[in-house]
């Protein structure tokens, strides 16, 4: 057969990524912490785009018009309801040809051309997206704190040396002090060898220690210790409690760790009210002397939907608007600088794509608002006794009964419930959270979700003293009375998710706890 060449042509249908598309989808996922540095590089680098603040009412000075705000993006979910609002739509109208965004974004990309050419998203109107910037840079004109800028927190490592030049000690000695300081870690304990410290300095070994021994009168108490054992004596020193049976004690700590008490007892010489003073005085100790310094800021949850109920029982699902950024398009800067003779065609090109990525960046903001508020909404339903009642009545819940319920992908579901926060009547859980395995039922009744059974156990745990510890097959036989069909392997690896050690360490644990109290 000969080889020839010819022309066809062909018609098809295939998804590509272009930029906008891309940016929508890594838009969808983002938290509302990592959004707002996306906004506020936006921001800077897009000349078209502004930030809007609360007192922003119609602008003046540049003759842009005032810009009305979208309607609240709350609703009220009843039984029955379907979710979404009217008007979800009504925003494509501004962006006439453009690709559409709720239809784009709800679709599998696994198996999609990365290659394409960039959409033109042509606007002839301003567009605004409104929601405040969460915590980013002040506003110009804005009040600024002057603390702020002269007060920190004060390190472990600030507050030795502070000391150290308090004692007026021999330079030499002052030396030492300063490099042991260099060798302690965020716990207070010095890590490294004074050994070879004293080789570097060219000091005795005796001369070193002699300054150990000084800087461990610091406080906090129980700093520059090189082990536990040491740390824990320092501070028994300190406070006059270091006796011979606590030295002991001591010795043998990992006795006390290991719930050894008899033992312990044993080697001690003491009786059970003085080995209750022992552990109790030990328990009182700090381990890590050095930790309360220089602590690590721990930033708060901000919730991306509050959820309400109302005086019929429904409940009320709104974004949080402090966590949706606030820009608007400046259509009025755009239009002079097309409109001026002056402009060069290159520069034109420039501004019309900026205002391209600017109304696809608003576009992209408002269809994620609306796809969180959408799979909140059904997920408020599907777990509605959860909110009424508690943990032990979230039922089982998937991504595929959400996506179906709204007529969405999983995979958008998906990227929709990742690092998003939901408050609550019960507190801030992350939509994740709500989307639990199933446990068969033994009695053909409905299923329970994992998170359910996982409160059981744990309330059965609770339930527990000294004299009846619940083994791992008698949980299971009395989840089995409850009517939860569920295998020991599964309840030992709920119990070792929760952080509950095995039957015999909290039996362990209870009698040490009742001796304590004797």
């Amino acid at each position: 057969m000969a080889l020839t060449q010819k022309l066809e042509m062909r018609q098809g249908q295939a998804l590509v990524m272009t930029p906008q598309l891309q940016q929508a989808i890594k838009l969808l996922q983002l938290s509302n912490m990592e959004l707002d540095n996306f906004v506020a590089g936006e921001l800077e680098t897009n000349p078209l785009l502004e930030r809007r603040r609360e007192d922003d009412g119609e602008r003046t000075g540049d003759g842009a018009p005032e810009n009305a705000a979208p309607e609240d993006a709350s609703t009220t979910s009843q039984a029955g309801d379907e979710p979404g609002s009217q008007g979800a739509d009504e925003w494509l109208q501004d962006g006439a040809g453009a690709a559409d965004p709720a239809s784009v974004l709800d679709t599998d990309y696994e198996n999609v051309d990365p290659e394409s050419d960039r959409q033109n998203i042509p606007s002839d109107h301003k567009m605004s997206w409104e929601a405040p910037i969460g915590s980013g840079s002040a506003a110009v004109g804005e009040g600024v704190n002057l603390e702020a800028f002269v007060s920190s927190d004060l390190s472990l490592r600030d507050h030795l040396v502070k000391q150290l030049k308090m004692m007026y000690v021999e330079p030499v000695h002052e030396l030492i002090g300063e490099h042991l300081i260099d060798m302690i870690d965020e716990s207070g304990y010095v890590r490294g060898d004074i050994t070879r410290l004293a080789e570097r300095l060219g000091v005795e070994l005796s001369v070193v220690e002699t300054v150990l021994q000084m800087m461990q009168t610091m406080e906090p108490s129980g700093v520059f210790a090189r082990d536990l054992r040491e740390c824990l004596k320092i501070q028994l020193i300190n406070k006059d409690r270091y006796d011979p049976q606590m030295a002991l004690a001591l010795e043998n700590i990992e006795l006390l760790a290991s719930h050894r008490l008899p033992e312990l007892k044993r080697i001690c010489s003491a009786d059970n009210e003085d080995l209750a003073d022992i552990i109790s005085e030990i328990k009182h100790l700090n381990p890590k002397p050095g930790l309360q310094f220089g602590s690590v800021m721990v930033q708060p949850v901000i919730p991306d939907v509050i959820v309400k109920q109302r005086a019929d029982g429904s409940w009320h699902v709104e974004l949080n608007s402090e966590t949706l950024p606030r820009v608007l398009v400046n259509q009025i800067y755009y239009t002079s600088v097309t409109s001026s003779s002056a402009t060069k065609d290159t520069e034109k090109s420039y501004i019309n794509e900026c205002l391209q990525n600017a109304n696809w960046l608003v576009k992209s903001l408002d269809q994620r608002a609306r796809t969180i508020l959408k799979v909140a909404q059904e997920i408020v339903r599907q777990q509605d006794g959860f909110l009424t009642y508690g943990v032990q009545h979230l039922r089982p819940l998937n991504l595929k009964t959400v996506a179906d319920a709204i007529s969405m992908h999983e995979s958008t579901v998906s990227r929709v419930t990742s690092n998003k926060y939901m408050e609550t009547n019960r507190g801030i859980f992350e939509l994740k959270y709500f989307f639990t395995s199933s446990i068969n039922s033994s009695d053909a009744g409905e299923d329970y979700s994992s998170e359910a059974v996982k409160y059981r156990i744990k309330k059965l745990i609770e339930g527990e003293t000294a004299s009846s510890v619940l083994s791992d097959d008698k949980i299971v036989d009395k989840l089995s009375i409850l009517g939860i069909d569920i295998a020991r392997r599964t309840v030992a690896k709920y119990r070792e998710s929760m952080d509950i050690p095995s039957s015999v360490q909290r039996r362990r644990q209870k009698k040490l706890i009742e001796l304590e109290t004797y």
